[in-house]
């Protein structure tokens, strides 16, 4: 596999795993590469983030694993999002989870993702920092999982008055349905660009 490929893939897959990151190993397992290859490819790519000022990002190695970070001296232009997170239009993939945690709770993140058939970290992130999800306990068991539940917030921002106000599911359906997501993210989607 030629250098230039090699680095779109681990910046690919360094992309998809986010802050949990991933080691050279792993990458080599997944690649089937040799570590030396890994090795020599991160070096390149981390040399391409540092050394080209039009690059938002940079490879960083911690503990061992290496993830993609923005660039320290981009903090002011973050620190804009971060402090206005209302100014951002909640994804898809936040509003299926809405979704599932609004019809499902008290629920898990691993229920949630059991449901959805991806990874919902962020998504719940994205959820906890607009107020419209928290915890709401744990579950009982090995590790004692949060349990989210919708907010006050939410209930403000959807005009109900309490959950019981929240649209019928059509007989015969269940939020285990797999088209469950689509009845809800229409009328989700519907109250957020009413909001704009």
């Amino acid at each position: 596999m030629n250098l230039n490929s090699l680095m779109a893939k681990i910046e690919a897959l360094l992309f998809v795993v986010g802050d949990d990151g991933v080691t050279a190993k792993q990458l080599s397992q997944l690649l089937e590469v040799d570590m030396m290859e890994i090795e020599a490819a991160l070096s390149e790519l981390a040399t391409n983030y540092s050394e080209n000022e039009e690059r938002g990002l940079e490879l960083k190695t911690l503990a061992g694993t290496y993830q993609l970070t923005t660039k320290p001296e981009l903090a002011d232009t973050i620190k804009k999002l971060v402090e206005n997170p209302n100014s951002q239009v909640l994804t898809t993939a936040s509003l299926e989870v809405l979704a599932i945690i609004a019809y499902k709770q008290p629920i898990t993140r691993t229920e949630i993702e059991d449901l959805r058939g991806v990874k919902s970290e962020r998504p719940i992130q994205t959820l906890v920092s607009r107020a419209l999800v928290q915890e709401v306990g744990r579950a009982e068991g090995t590790g004692r999982a949060i349990l989210y539940g919708t907010t006050k917030e939410f209930l403000n921002y959807f005009g109900l008055k309490d959950l019981n106000e929240l649209p019928p599911l059509p007989e015969g359906t269940t939020v285990d349905d797999n088209e469950e997501t689509d009845l809800f993210m229409t009328k989700f989607q519907e109250a957020f660009n009413s909001k704009e």
